[in-house]
This record gives C-alpha cells, sequence and structure tokens, in this order.
C-alpha cells in the first residue's frame, strides 16, 4: 500500500520524539563552566590576524626588494658597489646588505652592519627562475631575516688602450649577482588591553615581544610557547594552522593563549620555511556555572515526548481504526453484491456499524443505508447538510497542541539579554580584531601610495614616451591599480593608462597622500596621488601630480576574516567605501546603532579618535559589533575613514545565545514537523474523505449517475472502489425498474475490480 493512514500517522509520532531528543542533546551539549569557547575562538581568531599581518608584511618587503632589482637601470658602467647603493638607497629598514658573484659566492661589495651569510649556498640559493624566499638566520644573538634578489648587469666595456687582440676575444657575458638585504623582524604589535604578543621560532624561542597595557604572566613564563611551537610543528606545513591554548589559572582568571603559523594558507608562499609562530595571550575570567540547561532539555523533550504520543493515540483511535473498519464493513457490503449465495445474503444481512465522527461517520451510516436499500428495506435516504466538525477540526487540533509546546520555545524560553549575554572577553576580542583589519587596510593602502610616489618619482626629467613605459610597467607590477594617469596643473589629463578613470572630482591636490575622487557612482573610486618634481634646471614637467586609482576590487578582498562577521570600510560621513559582503557606493551603513559606533570613534579635532565596541540587539539577536579610526598618521590620517565589523552573537558560541538559538530551532522543527505530517495526514487522508463523505451520501439519496473513481492505492480508494460496485448494481436495479421488469433477486454484476 502506497499511501494509507499509518505513514503519517507513525511518522507524525516518530519525528516529534526525535525533535525531544535533538532538544536533549542540544541544550545538553552548552557548556558554561570554565572559560566561554567564544573567549577561546577568539584568541585563536586574533593570533591569526597577527600572523597574517606579519606574513603581508615579509612578504611586501620580499616583493619590494626583487621590484627594485628588476627596475634598476643598470649599465655596462655600472659596479657592484654603485650597485649596491642604488639598490638599499630606500630601504631604511636595512641592517645590512651584501651583492655576491652568483657562480661562486663572493663578496663583491658590502653596506651596513655584516649580513649573516653563514650556512647560505649562493649558487644553490640563486639557481632556478623563481623568486627566493626570506630566510631566517641568526646574528650576534639576535634573529634577522634575509631577503634576495636576483641583480644582472651588462659586461663592462673594454679598456681601448689595452691590446687589439683583446677586441677579438669573445663578448663577455652579463653579470649575474645575488643582491642580499638583512632586516629585522617586522614590528609586533599587540591588539586589546592585557594582552601580550610573541613570534616564535620552530623551537619556541621568542624572537619579539609586544605587550598592551598592563598584562598578566607571559606565555613564555607559563609554558605555551614550548606548546605552540610543538603544536604548529604538528601541523601540516604550507597551511595557515592555528589553535587555542589554556594556561595557569590565577584567583578568578586564567590564561587563555591562541597561536597560528606565518604561513601561506594558498599554496606555497615565502614565509612557509621560516617556522615562525605568532602566539597571543591575555589573562580571562574563568566563569562559574552560570545556568543549567540539561534540567530544562528534559521537561521540554519530556513535554515533547508525551505530546507526540497523546497525538498519536488521538489520531489512532478516532482516524485510523476507524477508517480501517469502514475499509473493511465497505469490502464486506462488495462481496454482498458481487457474489452469490448464502454467502453474499449473509454478508448485506449484517448492518454497517458506525465509527468515529465526522466525515467517518457520516460514510459509515450511508454505507448501512445503501445496504437496506440493496435489501429492498428502504428507498434513498437524504441526510442533513448542517453537519458537526469533522477530521479537518481534527488536524487543526493537533497542530494548535503542537504550538502550545512550539511557540514559547521560539518566542519566550531562553531568550539572552543583548545586555548580559556577550561577555567582555569577547566584545574586547571584537575590538581587538577591528583594530587588527584596521592595521592590514591601512598597510595596503600606505603601500599604494609607496609604490606610486616611488612611480613618481622616476617620471621626473623623462619623455613623454619614457613615462608611460614607466607607468605601464608600473601598472604591471602592482595589480592594486585600475587606472593611472597623470594630470596638468589645471586637472587635465596628459597621459593615462590602464581603465578609463572613475573619477568625477577635478582638483590638483598637493603633496601626496590618499583621497577619493568621486562621490556617486556604482563603483566608489578610491586613489594615490603624488607629485611628480621638475628636475633641476629643467622646466616644469607637463604632469605635476600622478594618481593611481585603487581597484576597490583589491580592498574588498583583504577585508574578510573567519568569525569576524561583516567588515565595512566608512568615509568621514559614514558612507560605504569598501566592505566584505554586498554593499551599494556611498550607502549608508545598515543599521544606525553602526553608524552611532563609527560616529563614537571620532576624537577630539585634529586626533584620529579610539577604537570602540558595542553589543547592538537586532532583529536576527544580539549583534557584536565594534568601529576603529582607519589611521592616526600617514597618507591616511587626514581621511577620517572608519572600519566597522558588526558579528552576530550566535556565530560565536556565546551560551545564552547558543541555548536561545537551539530553543528556538527545536520550537521551529516542533512546528514544522507537526505541520507537515499533519499536512501530510490531510492531503491523503481527510480530504478524500471529505469528498468520499459527499459521494456516498449522494449515492444513497438516490444519485445513480455519478461515477466514482478511486484516486488512491490506499483505504480510501477501497472503500471508493466498492461504492463503486454498489452504484452498479443499484443503477441496474433502476434501469430494470423503470423498463417493467421485476427487481428480483438477480445475479449482479461481476466486479471488476479486485477487492482486498
Amino acid at each position: 500500500m502506497l499511501g494509507g493512514v499509518r505513514p503519517p500517522i507513525a511518522s507524525l509520532v516518530v519525528l516529534l520524539l526525535m525533535v525531544a531528543a535533538l532538544t536533549v542533546i542540544g541544550l545538553d551539549g552548552i557548556h558554561t563552566a570554565g572559560v566561554p569557547q567564544a573567549v577561546l575562538n577568539g584568541e585563536q581568531q586574533i593570533a591569526a590576524d597577527t600572523a597574517l599581518s606579519m606574513r603581508s608584511a615579509i612578504d611586501a618587503e620580499a616583493s619590494a626588494v626583487r621590484r627594485t632589482a628588476d627596475a634598476y637601470p643598470a649599465t655596462s658602467a655600472s659596479t657592484p658597489t654603485t650597485t649596491l647603493k642604488a639598490l638599499t638607497a630606500a630601504r631604511k629598514a636595512a641592517l645590512g646588505s651584501a651583492l655576491l658573484d652568483q657562480r661562486n659566492g663572493k663578496l663583491l661589495a658590502a653596506g651596513g652592519k655584516t649580513v649573516p651569510l653563514t650556512g647560505v649556498d649562493v649558487a644553490r640559493t640563486a639557481s632556478g627562475p623563481e623568486a627566493i624566499p626570506p630566510r631566517l638566520v641568526t646574528s650576534g644573538g639576535t634573529r634577522q631575516l634575509l631577503y634576495f634578489a636576483k641583480v644582472t648587469l651588462p659586461a663592462q666595456q673594454d679598456d681601448p688602450d689595452q691590446d687589439q687582440d683583446q677586441y677579438q676575444a669573445p663578448s663577455r657575458p652579463d653579470r649575474q649577482l645575488l643582491l642580499v638585504v638583512s632586516e629585522a623582524l617586522p614590528a609586533l604589535t599587540a591588539y586589546g588591553e592585557g594582552r601580550t604578543a610573541e613570534v616564535l621560532d620552530a623551537s619556541g624561542k621568542a624572537l619579539a615581544t609586544a605587550v598592551r597595557g598592563t598584562a598578566s604572566e607571559t606565555a613564555a613564563h607559563s609554558g605555551l610557547s614550548a606548546a605552540a611551537a610543538r603544536a604548529a610543528n604538528g601541523s601540516r606545513s604550507g597551511t595557515d594552522a592555528s589553535g587555542t591554548l589554556l594556561g595557569t589559572t590565577t584567583g578568578s582568571r586564567r590564561t587563555v593563549a591562541g597561536w597560528a603559523q606565518v604561513a601561506s594558507a594558498t599554496g606555497s608562499g615565502a614565509t612557509d620555511d621560516l617556522g615562525l609562530v605568532v602566539l597571543t595571550s591575555r589573562a580571562a575570567p574563568a566563569t562559574a556555572p552560570a545556568a543549567d540547561y540539561s534540567r530544562f532539555a528534559l521537561e521540554t523533550a519530556g513535554t515533547l515526548a508525551m505530546v507526540a504520543l497523546l497525538l498519536g493515540l488521538a489520531l489512532y483511535f478516532s482516524v485510523q481504526q476507524p477508517l480501517l473498519r469502514l475499509y473493511l464493513s465497505a469490502g464486506r457490503l462488495a462481496r454482498g453484491v458481487t457474489g452469490g449465495g448464502p454467502t453474499a445474503a449473509a454478508e448485506l444481512s449484517r448492518p454497517v456499524p458506525v465509527h468515529g465522527f465526522g466525515e467517518l461517520a457520516r460514510i459509515g451510516r450511508a454505507l448501512d443505508s445503501l445496504r437496506g436499500q440493496l435489501l429492498g428495506e428502504s428507498g434513498p435516504q437524504q441526510f442533513p447538510a448542517r453537519r458537526g466538525p469533522g477530521y479537518r477540526a481534527l488536524a487543526v487540533v493537533g497542530v494548535v497542541v503542537v504550538a502550545c509546546w512550539a511557540v514559547p520555545m521560539i518566542f519566550l524560553l531562553n531568550r539572552a539579554d543583548a545586555a548580559t549575554a556577550v561577555p567582555a572577553p569577547v566584545l574586547a576580542d571584537q575590538q581587538a580584531r577591528t583594530e587588527i583589519a584596521t592595521q592590514r587596510i591601512r598597510q595596503s593602502l600606505d603601500q599604494s601610495y609607496t609604490d606610486l610616489s616611488e612611480a613618481a618619482a622616476s617620471l621626473s626629467g623623462r619623455s613623454r614616451a619614457a613615462q608611460s613605459e614607466v607607468l605601464r610597467q608600473s601598472l604591471a607590477d602592482h595589480k592594486q591599480y585600475r587606472s593611472l594617469y597623470l594630470l596638468n596643473r589645471s586637472g587635465g589629463i596628459t597621459l593615462r593608462v590602464g581603465d578609463t578613470p572613475l573619477r568625477t572630482l577635478v582638483h590638483v591636490p598637493g603633496g601626496g597622500g590618499i583621497t577619493t575622487v568621486n562621490t556617486s557612482g556604482r563603483i566608489p573610486a578610491i586613489a594615490a596621488y603624488a607629485q611628480v618634481r621638475s628636475g633641476k634646471g629643467q622646466a616644469p614637467a607637463a604632469g605635476v601630480v600622478l594618481f593611481g586609482e585603487i581597484d576597490v576590487k583589491a580592498l574588498n578582498s583583504i577585508l574578510p576574516r573567519p568569525k569576524l562577521g561583516s567588515v565595512w570600510v566608512t568615509d568621514g560621513d559614514e558612507k560605504v567605501l569598501a566592505a566584505s559582503v554586498g554593499y551599494r557606493a556611498f550607502q549608508s551603513l545598515p543599521d544606525s546603532g553602526l553608524t552611532r559606533l563609527a560616529r563614537a570613534t571620532q576624537g577630539a579635532p585634529g586626533t584620529a579618535g579610539t577604537a570602540t565596541s558595542a553589543v547592538h540587539n537586532t532583529s536576527s539577536g544580539p549583534s557584536v559589533d565594534a568601529a576603529a579610526p582607519l589611521a592616526q598618521s600617514g597618507p591616511t590620517a587626514r581621511l577620517g575613514w572608519h572600519v566597522v565589523t558588526a558579528e552576530p552573537a550566535a556565530a560565536l558560541q556565546i551560551p545564552a545565545v547558543q541555548a536561545e538559538q537551539r530553543t528556538m530551532l527545536a520550537g521551529i522543527l516542533g512546528l514544522a514537523v507537526s505541520a507537515a505530517c499533519l499536512g501530510w495526514l490531510y492531503v491523503v487522508v481527510i480530504r478524500p474523505l471529505r469528498a468520499v463523505a459527499v459521494l456516498v451520501e449522494r449515492l444513497a439519496g438516490g444519485d445513480r449517475r455519478t461515477v466514482l473513481h478511486p484516486v488512491n492505492h490506499d483505504e480510501i480508494g477501497s472503500v471508493t472502489r466498492s461504492l463503486e460496485l454498489v452504484r452498479q448494481v443499484l443503477a441496474e436495479r433502476d434501469r430494470a425498474a423503470r423498463s417493467g421488469h421485476a427487481a428480483g433477486p438477480s445475479r449482479p454484476p461481476r466486479a471488476n475490480t479486485h477487492q482486498r
């Protein structure tokens, strides 16, 4: 039997019991003792964000060294000494530098402090066409990074005073040199009050340490450094592995640490072989058990289980059993009209019992009336049109009963208070991560300005063709730019490479920095600009300011981070310039609370302001939000831009929010299951029963012309087939009576449908 009354009733009971079991499992799995999981996750993400910032800084420096070497205009007159001086003149962070012969490693020129080259196989290091990754070395007891770049110098011209036989010698090959620059590790910053940040080598030794505010016992003193190094060494190489550690407990506070590898997350990276690990730690409150959800889970699950069993029993005794008895009575009646002999007469002589109420009772009474008509005991009988409640009302009552359990679960019970649900450390971590995101964006914009300044410096005193080539090369080297163009003193574009500029604001600013060059449109136009200086004794250049419009997609791509939520970059009027989620250019922030939070970061006139955070109650629950000013110094300091983040508290594994979320989920599941199963029962049982009740009452009232077609292969379909057989017999008798023949006990027609 494909359909029938049993599957929906059994499914309703089983699924509601499953929802009850899931309620117990879900709520009983919420633990509030010790340090909340959200605090551990936050520390892990802060370590991962700090490692990402360090990785980006190392990658950027390695790329800058290689790019400077590639762009060096070497000539046959260039010597190793002049070449090294030109290559390192702009490298203020360089501790020392050296230029080596790639073939034998011979030192050709050196500058600054001695570069520690012990253990560096120059020939092997310089072999191959790929870029050479940085290397971590020790010099004077301190660890330094070595950056490498290949340099090619044209062969030196022969001395014209040499013997003429020298001119007949084969031309000399280009000189292949290796540039090595030693620098200290990138500056490390600790974010969040009371947090310690450390950079560890593969053995767990601290290479750099930063502390913000008053920190508790450092991770190194509590043995967490060695544990973090072991965990990082045990992870797969080439991944941005991260994790958490728990330290000692002092009073009511416990040290929480997060670690992360300084390695590339996608493919091979320049920092993969350095073995660096970032470790962050802070003392967090060890919370006492605030709530026990086990008892609540057992009580609500027991209530739902009781509702499921009672509802199943009610449907069994009021629908399933009466329908099956009706099915048997209809089959007996069909056998009586299609069979012969005393057995058929005995089948018809037995009254049809009336079971249940509503439609089943109506069908039972009509069947008994038809039985009397078949025996000739009575004629057609009219049934009253006014009837009591049917099985449709029973289905609605079933949904309402389950809703009495589900609605409080969805809207009333275990509601998280936005003011107290989010622990203070979680809010502080969101603010710290927002500051790290701000630093990452600021570094990207500062690097764009630095790259543009280098390009602007190389334009001075060059021809238009040479300037065009410089801009094309800069556009190819720096993928963050979508367009580079030169402006004259009146703001007109004199030279352009790349896409069509998006600018709508025509101005010729002084100095250099970052700015916006439009205030409307589909795409925000953020640009770096720098002055093009005239050469000494030369006429002013046709182009006086170089603009580089930054592709907003490149800015958007650095905003998303795990468990940071939505990130927006806004201008001084809180209009969105970039975001990690979909947005319209120059739109307002999606929530007024975020706008107020961004404005709250503004400090006194002339200051950049400070980061801030808050919990806002939204339509989807508490949201952990933070905002920070973009910059306090540098080319972006005058912009007044902000970085705003918002993460739903439900995604942060906060116990109170988890309890609310799982309670609501249980209520939704219970209501959905009951509505689906009772809707299924209505479709396959109740609605067909209502149709059959109308047809059988018409048949008992004398309607012999309406053919009864079974729709489903179930109990109601069998009842319909039996009624069709009865209709055929009664119709034959009526035709015989109209033709003048006696309606005797003639043999009824054979059934063309098998009875069950």
